[in-house]
C-alpha cells in the first residue's frame, strides 16, 4: 500500500502525540508543513522529521505531493481551513471541534457532501481503540443487566490563562475543548442502547479572571434510550481525568482512561462474581484513527467519525451553550 502523504496545518505540540508517532506507525509520510513564522516552521520540521517546510498554509494545501491535510490550529480556525482543504480536493483529517458552531459545521458538511471522493475525518480518535468497543460490547451483551446508569468525565489542568483555550474568539472553553469527547461518547453509547442521546440539563461557570463567556467546566445530564440516565462532567481546571462508567441492574463497567489508552488500557467488570480487569493494548488510539484514516483513502473502508456526526456534535454543543444562557462561539472571521 502506498503511504499516506499528509500536510500538516502549523506547528502545534499536540502533533507530537496525535500525528508523529501515529505516522510512523503506520509507515506514512509528513511530507511538509507549514506555520505562520517560517523560520519557527523549519525548526519543527528539523525536530519532528518532516521532509519539507513550505510558505504559507496556502502553499501547503495548493501543495501537489500533499494527498491529506492534518489540521490541528486552534479551534476558531477549523473550520476556514477544513473548507480550503476540501475545496482544494485534499483528503483531510480535523482535530476537534470540527468547527466553532454549528452553522460553520454546517458549511463544511455542505462542502465535503459535495466532494463525495473526499475522507473528511472528525478527529475523534478515541473511538477506534479496542478498549471502546469493548466498553460498548459490554454494555450491550447483557452481563452487567439493564443499564441504568452512563456517566462520562473529561477534565484537565489549564493553568496558563493565555491559553487558546480560554480565548472566547478563538472558540475556546471547555465544552469545546472536552465537552465535545464526553457529547460523542455518549452518542456512540445512546447508539448502542438504539437511539439517540437527548440534552436535559447544564451547569456550568467561568474560573477567576477568565472572559465570562468562556466556560471553565461544565456538568450536563443526558436521557439515552430506555430511561437511561447520562451524564457528563467536563472541566479545564481539574486533574486530568478522561472516564467511562456504566452501572447496570447487574453490575458495572469501567474504563479506566477513554483519550489516553496508551497509558492504561484496563477496563474493570464489577459483578456479583467479582471485579473482572481487562486489558486490551497500550497501542495508542492515534494509530487506531490513523489506520483507518489510511484505510478510508486507500481502499474505501467506511469510517464513523464523519461530517455528519461533527455536525450532530456541534448542534449539541451550541444547545448547551444556549441552555447555560452563554454566547456561541463566534463565526471566524477569515483564515485568520
Amino acid at each position: 500500500m502506498e503511504p499516506l502523504r499528509i500536510g500538516v496545518l502549523g506547528a502545534a505540540r499536540i502533533s507530537e502525540n496525535t500525528l508523529f508517532p501515529p505516522v510512523e506507525d503506520i509507515g506514512a509520510r509528513v511530507v511538509a508543513v507549514a506555520a505562520r513564522d517560517r523560520r519557527k516552521a523549519e525548526a519543527y520540521a528539523e525536530a519532528n522529521g518532516i521532509e519539507r517546510t513550505v510558505a504559507d498554509y496556502e502553499a501547503l494545501i495548493a501543495d501537489p505531493e500533499v494527498e491529506a491535510i492534518y489540521n490541528p490550529l486552534p479551534n476558531g480556525l477549523h473550520a476556514p481551513w477544513n473548507l480550503a482543504a476540501i475545496e482544494a480536493g485534499k483528503h483531510l483529517l480535523a482535530e476537534k471541534p470540527f468547527a466553532s458552531n454549528l452553522a460553520e459545521a454546517i458549511e463544511v458538511h455542505e462542502a465535503a457532501a459535495a466532494r463525495p471522493e473526499l475522507v473528511v475525518f472528525n478527529g475523534f480518535h478515541y473511538s477506534y481503540h479496542p478498549v471502546f468497543h469493548r466498553f460498548k460490547e459490554i454494555l450491550s451483551s447483557g452481563e452487567i443487566g439493564d443499564v441504568q446508569y452512563v456517566r462520562v468525565v473529561m477534565t484537565v489542568d489549564v493553568p496558563d490563562l493565555n491559553d487558546i483555550r480560554w480565548s472566547w474568539p478563538l472558540a475556546g472553553g471547555a465544552l469545546m475543548d472536552v465537552g465535545c469527547y464526553v457529547i460523542d461518547a455518549l452518542d456512540h453509547v445512546a447508539a448502542e442502547l438504539g437511539g439517540e442521546a437527548r440534552l436535559l440539563d447544564i451547569k456550568t461557570g467561568h474560573a477567576e479572571g477568565t472572559d465570562p463567556r468562556v466556560d471553565s467546566w461544565a456538568e450536563m445530564t443526558f436521557a439515552l434510550p430506555g430511561g437511561v440516565h447520562g451524564a457528563a462532567e467536563v472541566n479545564l481546571t481539574g486533574p486530568r481525568i478522561f472516564t467511562a462508567t456504566a452501572v447496570g441492574s447487574k453490575g458495572s463497567v469501567h474504563q479506566s482512561n477513554l483519550s489516553y489508552v496508551h497509558t492504561d488500557d484496563r477496563i474493570f467488570v464489577t459483578t456479583a462474581e467479582g471485579t473482572r480487569v481487562e486489558n486490551l493494548g497500550l497501542t495508542s488510539s492515534f494509530t487506531f484513527q490513523m489506520r483507518a484514516f489510511r484505510d478510508a483513502i486507500r481502499t474505501g473502508a467506511e469510517y464513523h467519525t464523519t461530517t455528519a456526526a461533527a455536525v450532530e456534535n456541534m448542534r449539541t454543543i451550541d444547545a448547551a451553550y444556549e441552555m447555560a444562557g452563554l454566547p456561541l462561539r463566534p463565526t471566524s472571521a477569515g483564515k485568520g
